[in-house]
């Protein structure tokens, strides 16, 4: 199924607009969420495609938020990409074994979070 609707869940208003205008600039429907209870809330409701996710926010953490959507029955066929900062390989581990797709770190490069996203669809 290709992806068309993605969820941003990103508490910086800057890399919410860089995203966005990137993704919206490339055909997809974009939706945004500031934290990961926000993001949990807007993934159950929503059904996104995919999902966009940063880890270092207030509150649930975007490992928290991935852990939970991979653990509902509802949410768990939605892909994650986790988009951090955090670039160590211990995070990036431990971000797939939450259940990401995928993981991409900040800054982003466009050309590589596009290919990531059409290999998923």
């Amino acid at each position: 199924m290709p992806i068309q609707r993605i969820l941003i869940v990103d508490d910086s208003p800057v890399e919410r607009h860089i995203l966005t205008e990137l993704l919206t600039g490339k055909g997809y429907t974009v939706s945004v969420a500031t934290d990961g209870a926000q993001g949990i809330e807007a993934a159950r409701r929503d059904r996104p495609d995919l999902v966009i996710m940063d880890v270092v926010m207030p509150g649930i953490n975007g490992f928290q938020a991935t852990r939970t959507l991979n653990r509902d029955e509802e949410t768990r066929q939605i892909p994650v990409i986790l988009c951090t900062t955090k670039s160590e390989e211990t995070d990036k581990i431990w971000g797939m074994r939450q259940g990401a797709q995928d993981y991409v770190t900040k800054p982003i490069d466009p050309a590589t979070l596009l290919a990531k996203i059409a290999a998923l669809g």
